[in-house]
């Protein structure tokens, strides 16, 4: 039976094998940087199984895909093309930047309800949602579900309450249907940002 450092020395080295592509020294950082991730993990979460630490860190595979893209290559060593012959490139934008935009799209509407509040607070929704799912710092599973809890389901529920007819006034009842949206959005933000690769 494997044990802990046999089940991550086989992880570390299915990554070095998968990003052969990579320099050697960009190769090593990036061992480094799981390694060092992997043992911080453990020490902050004891009683956590090696199998599902090394699951939050991502397949070997696509962890190679990415340092590869970001490094300027494709898979197979050679530099990424998109379908027009230009290198590929990818934004990096810092993992709180949609995190925020998707938060505080609720209070920017709730303080300016008029009309310019409401399209900038539907704006800062769907630019968050599409920077988190472009993001490379969550798995898909993770952004789906982030998108669905902080932007689209605030954005249905909201959406019944105003086209409904029998929707209360505004007041006390609208407040805290706000404010338990903006507890789900922020409840999310807080969830993504703790689940985040670096």
């Amino acid at each position: 039976m494997k044990t802990s450092a046999d089940l991550a020395r086989d992880y570390l080295s299915a990554v070095e094998r998968e990003a052969s592509a990579l320099p050697a020294d960009r190769r090593q950082e990036l061992l480094a940087d799981l390694a060092e991730h992997i043992e911080v993990t453990r020490a902050e979460r004891p009683d956590a199984a090696i199998g599902v630490v090394l699951a939050e860190l991502g397949d070997p595979r696509a962890i190679a895909a990415t340092a590869l893209a970001e490094a300027g290559k494709g898979v197979d060593g050679a530099p990424a093309r998109s379908s027009v012959g230009a290198p590929t490139r990818r934004g990096k934008v810092h993992p709180l930047v949609p995190l925020l935009m998707l938060t505080l799209s609720m209070p920017f509407m709730m303080v300016f309800p008029d009309n310019p509040g409401q399209l900038f607070g539907v704006l800062f929704r769907i630019t968050g949602a599409v920077l988190l799912c472009t993001s490379l710092h969550w798995t898909a599973v993770q952004k789906t579900t982030g998108v669905l809890l902080a932007a689209v389901l605030p954005s249905v529920i909201i959406g019944t309450w105003n086209l409904s007819t029998g929707g209360p006034e505004a007041g006390t009842p609208a407040l805290l249907a706000n404010l338990a949206m903006l507890a789900l959005m922020a409840g999310t933000a807080a969830w993504l940002w703790r689940v985040r690769r670096a």
